[in-house]
């Protein structure tokens, strides 16, 4: 079963077989594709899988996509990433290419196999102790997104990620967009490192945590920080709400349907009056924010997690377990139940 998971032909979006790049579904399950297709990378490597025997290709050249590079972890040589470049025939002249990507830059999630388990799992550890950005695999990411930007502009850029890619491809961007870049950006299952209050049945309760987390949240920020004011020129969270970028989720997957909560919860605290406290709140992490206190530092990590704008899909199909909520291959689903929001800090 996991072999025809890494086949296209048995387990890829074959029903897009002609692109409307003004589609949303359409540009979600090509992202989504050539996240997948990274993944694969990874596996033919570890199978030793080439040329005719290797499964990656099909997943970006369905889409008229080519591979121009493999990013490659210095610690274990695997492979977290891929650079795709668009390049259509002419023959599909008459497809639209208006928002189409010049260049995708996409990255994998944890694969679960001896080849690089270990150092994947480091990672998401590093994700956990909001230290990716000390990392190598980062360091090697973000040199070739913002090389990638330099050469051809932020327009012409799409980031894409799944998973502990999603964490990776979400740090870049919000890196890139405090130069004033602002890269498309696809992000499958983003981790959201918090209590998932989410998975509570009661709404009332879900609130009520929610609120009192908010109050203490922006208690240590006054404690830790003061109270000195930062016109929004200055504000880096304000800064960065220029930046939208597309969210995945899955409310049955505890590590990112949290998402969907954060957003909301802000938007009512600004309906009931409370949105001066929300303001300090979102921007901060509770546990980061304890740290500082334990080491009677001023200073908390930004927490990667943490966003002023998105545009939030979440996919309410029913999903049979965890796996299937965490998923990569949910996302280019044509039978799937979304439900669309635009959320902007103000």
């Amino acid at each position: 079963m996991s072999f025809e998971r890494e086949d296209f032909g048995l387990f890829g979006p074959l029903h897009l077989n002609s692109i409307d790049w003004e589609n949303s579904n359409h540009r979600r399950s090509i992202a989504a594709s050539l996240v997948q297709g990274t993944y694969i990378l990874e596996r033919d490597r570890q199978e030793k899988r080439q040329g005719s025997q290797a499964l990656a290709p099909p997943w970006w050249e369905f889409f008229h996509f080519k591979l121009i590079r493999q990013l490659v972890d210095d610690a274990d040589s695997c492979v977290f990433g891929a650079i795709y470049e668009y390049a259509p025939p002419s023959s599909h002249c008459n497809d639209s290419i208006d928002q189409s990507p010049r260049y995708v830059i996409a990255f994998r999630g944890t694969i679960n196999k001896p080849d690089s388990f270990s150092r994947d799992f480091s990672l998401d550890i590093q994700v956990i102790r909001n230290g990716l950005h000390q990392t190598s695999r980062f360091e090697i990411a973000m040199k070739a997104v913002q090389n990638m930007v330099a050469m051809v502009g932020d327009s012409n850029v799409w980031l894409a990620g799944h998973s502990l890619g999603a964490a990776m491809a979400m740090l870049a961007g919000k890196t890139i967009a405090k130069t004033g870049n602002f890269l498309e950006a696809f992000l499958f299952n983003p981790p959201f490192l918090s209590a998932p209050i989410e998975r509570i049945n009661y709404g009332n309760v879900k609130h009520g945590l929610r609120f009192a987390s908010s109050v203490i949240t922006a208690g240590l920020v006054l404690a830790t920080k003061g109270n000195s004011q930062t016109s929004q020129s200055e504000d880096p969270f304000f800064i960065l709400s220029a930046w939208t970028p597309c969210l995945f989720v899955n409310p049955t997957d505890h590590l990112c349907s949290e998402y969907i909560g954060y957003f909301e919860h802000r938007k009512k605290m600004e309906e009931i009056g409370y949105g001066a406290i929300e303001r300090l709140a979102t921007q901060n992490s509770l546990g980061d924010l304890f740290m500082s206190v334990v080491r009677r530092s001023a200073e908390a990590t930004e927490p990667l997690h943490l966003l002023p704008s998105a545009y939030l899909t979440v996919n309410l199909t029913p999903s049979q377990d965890f796996k299937q909520a965490h998923g990569i291959q949910q996302w280019w689903r044509p039978d799937l139940h979304l439900k669309c929001n635009l959320y902007k800090y103000k």
